[in-house]
C-alpha cells in the first residue's frame, strides 16, 4: 500500500488514508481476489449504476447508450453528462463519493492507475470473454496499459493526418508529394511557396503543423520519445529537440509563432468560412473528426489528404481517444464493467454506424466519413456497410487516407506523470517557438518538472 499512501500525501489528501488502505492500487490482476485490486469482476450486473461521461452526446453516443441499457436490463443507470474535470475526479475519488464508471482521455489513465484511484480491468475483460489484444488496435491497448495491467476500456481512436487545400497548392505549384514530413527541407520549401502575407501578417499559411495541439505527434514521428518502457518521462531525450527545432523553423518562415497563432486563432474552424473555404491554409494537420466538420461545405472546398510520415518516410500516426475507467471506490464495479464493455462491443458500434448513416441520409449532400472506434473489426465493418464512394474525389481520398493510417498508430504511452508530461511538452514547445528558450533548454526544464510529478506519484 506504499504507492497509494505516497499518492495521497502528494495530493494533500491525508484524510482519505482509510479509504485508500482498503482499496488501493497495485497487486496481481490475475488473482481472484487481492487486498490491492479488490475482488475479481463478475458478470453479475444488477442494482444502481452511476456514470460520468457522454457530454453533449450525438447519435453515435445515444445509440450506444440505448444498446447498453438494453443489455443491462436489470440495472438502473444514472449519467452525469458533464465534461471530465481532473480536480473534481481526484477529490471525489478520495472522499469515496465517486461514480461507478468515468469517461476520460486515455492520456490520463496511467496517472490515476499509479495513484491507486482506479481499478485494473484484466478480470473485467476476461469475465465478459473479451480479448483486448484482438478487439482493439495495439496502440490503443498500449495507451491503457501500465505496470503490465489494463486500466481502462478504450473507445474511439482519432488518428491525425494532413488535409490538403488543393486550390492553394495548385496556385503555388505545389503537389501532394511535396507535403512530406519526413523531408523537412522540402516541406519548408513547399510551405514557403504557399505562404502569403500582407503587411507582415499571414493571409495564407503554407503549412499549419498545429504545433502546440499536435506537438507530441511531431516529437514521436521524428524519432523522439516521451516516456520509457516503465513510464518514466524522457522529455530531455536528444532526439526530441529535432521536432522543436523544425517547428520553430516552420513558424519563423511564416511570420513567426506569435503572428501565426494570432492568425489561426481567428479561423472560423467550425463555420462556413473555415480555413479551407477561405483558403487560409495550404495544408494542415488534423484529426479524423475534422473531415466531418468539412462535409457540409463540400461544394466550397477542394481537399485531399496525405499521411504524416515518420523520419523513415513511413506513414505514422498516434492513438488519441477516450476510455472508461472504474474508480477504486466504485460501489457497483460489476455493473460498471458490463456497461463499459457493452458500450464498446461490435454490436454497439454497428448500432452507432446505423444511427450515423440515418442522420447522413437525411442531410442532402452529406458524406459518410466512417467511425474510428478503437476496434479494427468495428471500423472495417462500418466502413464496408456505410462508407460509400461519393462523387467528390478529394473527399474520397481524404477518407481513405485516414483509414490507411489508423493501423500505423503509436501509443503516447502510459505514465504516472501523464498529465504533467502533456503540460510540460506544451510549455517547452511554446517557449521554443517564441524564442525565449533553445529547444534543449526548454526540454531540460520540462523534464525536471515532469520528473518531479513522476516522483510524487511513483516514488
Amino acid at each position: 500500500m506504499k504507492k497509494s499512501t505516497r499518492t495521497l500525501l502528494a495530493l494533500g489528501l491525508a484524510t482519505s488514508l482509510g479509504l485508500m488502505s482498503a482499496c488501493g492500487g497495485g497487486g496481481d490482476a490475475g488473482s481472484d481476489e487481492s487486498a490491492d485490486t479488490g475482488p475479481a469482476f463478475t458478470t453479475n450486473a444488477t442494482g444502481d449504476l452511476s456514470a460520468w461521461g457522454f457530454e453533449n452526446a450525438d447519435e453515435v453516443g445515444t445509440s450506444r447508450l440505448d444498446y447498453a441499457k438494453q443489455k443491462l436490463n436489470g440495472v438502473s443507470i444514472k449519467i452525469d453528462a458533464t465534461a471530465f474535470d481532473a480536480q473534481k475526479f481526484t477529490t471525489r475519488a478520495a472522499s469515496g463519493e465517486v461514480p461507478d464508471v468515468v469517461q476520460m482521455d486515455r492520456r490520463l489513465v496511467g496517472t490515476y492507475a499509479a495513484q491507486g484511484l482506479i481499478r485494473p480491468l484484466d478480470t473485467c475483460f476476461s469475465a465478459h470473454g473479451v480479448d483486448p489484444k484482438s478487439q482493439y488496435y495495439p496502440s490503443v491497448v498500449d495507451d491503457v496499459t501500465y505496470d503490465q495491467k489494463l486500466w481502462a476500456v478504450p473507445q474511439f481512436y482519432q488518428p491525425p493526418a494532413i488535409i490538403l487545400n488543393q486550390r492553394v497548392m495548385e496556385k503555388a505549384g505545389v503537389t501532394a508529394a511535396d507535403i512530406d514530413t519526413s523531408k523537412p527541407d522540402a516541406l519548408l520549401a513547399a510551405a514557403g511557396k504557399m505562404y502569403v502575407a500582407s503587411g507582415g501578417n499571414p493571409e495564407t499559411l503554407g503549412f499549419d503543423p498545429v504545433a502546440t495541439g499536435q506537438s507530441e505527434l511531431w516529437i514521436l514521428g521524428l524519432g523522439g520519445q516521451l516516456i520509457d518502457a516503465e513510464g518514466v518521462p524522457t522529455l530531455d531525450n536528444p532526439a526530441n529537440a529535432k521536432a522543436l527545432s523544425f517547428l520553430k523553423q516552420l513558424m519563423d518562415a511564416q511570420g513567426g509563432y506569435a503572428k501565426v497563432k494570432s492568425f489561426t486563432d481567428s479561423f472560423d474552424t467550425f463555420g462556413e468560412k473555415n480555413q479551407y473555404v477561405a483558403d487560409q491554409v495550404g495544408a494542415q494537420v488534423n484529426a479524423q473528426w475534422y473531415v466531418n466538420v468539412l462535409t457540409p461545405y463540400v461544394k466550397d472546398v477542394q481537399i485531399s489528404a496525405v499521411p504524416f510520415k515518420n523520419a523513415d518516410g513511413q506513414p505514422f500516426t498516434v492513438a488519441g481517444g477516450t476510455s472508461f475507467v472504474i474508480p477504486t471506490a466504485a460501489k457497483n464495479p460489476d455493473a460498471a464493467c458490463a456497461w463499459a464493455v457493452n458500450l464498446t462491443s461490435q454490436d454497439a458500434w454497428m448500432a452507432a454506424g446505423a444511427a450515423r448513416a440515418k442522420t447522413i441520409a437525411g442531410t442532402p449532400g452529406a458524406i459518410n466519413t466512417g467511425l474510428f472506434t478503437g476496434s479494427p473489426a468495428a471500423d472495417q465493418a462500418i466502413r464496408s456497410e456505410y462508407v460509400k464512394e461519393s462523387d467528390n474525389t478529394g473527399f474520397n481520398e481524404t477518407i481513405a487516407t485516414y483509414y490507411d493510417v489508423v493501423s500505423t498508430g503509436k501509443s503516447y504511452g502510459a505514465s504516472p506523470a501523464g498529465q504533467q508530461i502533456q503540460t510540460e511538452v506544451q510549455n517547452a514547445i511554446t517557449s521554443t517557438l517564441l524564442g525565449t528558450k533553445e529547444p534543449d533548454a526548454a526540454l531540460a526544464d520540462a523534464q525536471t518538472s515532469a520528473m518531479r510529478a513522476y516522483n510524487q506519484v511513483a516514488g
